[in-house]
């Protein structure tokens, strides 16, 4: 028992005096540190730049997605059985997750509600001229083109309707702009990381002769390695500072400012809160990690322990 607490107290002290110096190591070379803050810093602002871009276009992708729906118009002798088994034939569809029956007298009474020039060529006529619908949601928009198709070759569907071209155009372009900024966030984690990774392999060098002594006299390859990860992580954890700052305050200064729009109101930001927090958590577990592993990678590389 004895032994054991023995034990525990060594790693304690081992732990708090790797603290120690990784924290005079950073003031010691301050240069070198100073200059993978700011290194770190500028990356992490990037790389929050890139996640608020990357979360607020796959949330405008989700919210476009959910507002496109098939329009299926039926022919105008349709029967109800015929209406019932067209629903029925809908339905099974892998894709399909709802079906909305809409008749001619509620799109009537829906347009005369919105315009008031509607409602009064609509009442002139002796014959309400529009035709019976489904509104179809699908599961996957991808696929949304497929399931238009097949609705349309059943028997008295007259017409399909649900955006064409520009439906495809845009879910591609969406798709494209999220793997180019993933692709960006990853880029720039590399670059934090060998930025790091460079700086403390210099503080290694600059110590070399202290790293051979402790090595003489029979220190552990922990009790080597530790100080210098303990400094990678109070290098990361001060350069995201200031990207976290600049992420709470400019996000919510950009909300305001667009109040909380782009370009149109088909494009609603993200709010603030608790986003912003969120992407700063994000930014600290990402500079605190990279830059223990940038030590970590150094040290293995050039201590050859």
């Amino acid at each position: 028992m004895r032994k054991e607490v023995t034990k525990h107290m060594r790693a304690v002290r081992i732990f708090i005096r790797s603290i120690r110096d990784a924290i005079k190591s950073v003031f010691r070379n301050f240069s070198l540190s100073f200059a993978s803050i700011m290194c770190t810093t500028i990356t992490l602002i990037l790389v929050s730049v890139a996640l608020i871009c990357a979360v607020n276009i796959e949330n405008a992708t989700k919210s476009i997605e959910d507002e496109l729906n098939i329009v299926v118009y039926l022919s105008k002798d349709v029967t109800e059985e015929e209406i019932n088994n067209i629903r029925s034939d809908i339905s099974s569809q892998d894709n399909v997750e709802e079906v909305t029956f809409k008749s001619k007298t509620e799109w009537k009474l829906e347009m005369s509600d919105y315009n008031d020039t509607f409602e009064t060529v609509l009442n002139y006529l002796d014959e309400n001229p529009l035709m019976d619908s489904f509104i179809v949601k699908v599961r996957e928009v991808e696929h949304l083109s497929d399931t238009a198709e097949y609705i349309a070759t059943i028997s008295k569907v007259d017409t399909v309707k649900y955006g064409e071209g520009m439906v495809d155009s845009m879910v591609s372009a969406f798709n494209v702009i999220e793997k180019i900024v993933v692709v960006i966030v990853i880029a720039l984690i590399i670059v934090t990381a060998f930025l790091i990774s460079n700086t403390i392999k210099l503080t290694i060098f600059s110590r070399r002769s202290a790293i051979e002594i402790m090595r003489l006299v029979g220190a552990s390859n922990i009790t080597i390695k530790l100080p210098f990860i303990i400094e990678g992580f109070i290098i990361g954890v001060i350069g995201a500072i200031i990207p976290i700052c600049i992420t709470i305050y400019g996000y919510v200064i950009l909300y305001s400012t667009l109040n909380g729009h782009v370009f149109s109101n088909m494009i609603v930001l993200i709010k603030p809160y608790n986003f912003v927090f969120w992407v700063s958590l994000v930014l600290l577990v990402l500079g605190a990690v990279v830059g223990m592993l940038g030590s970590l990678k150094a040290v293995r590389k050039y201590l050859k322990i």
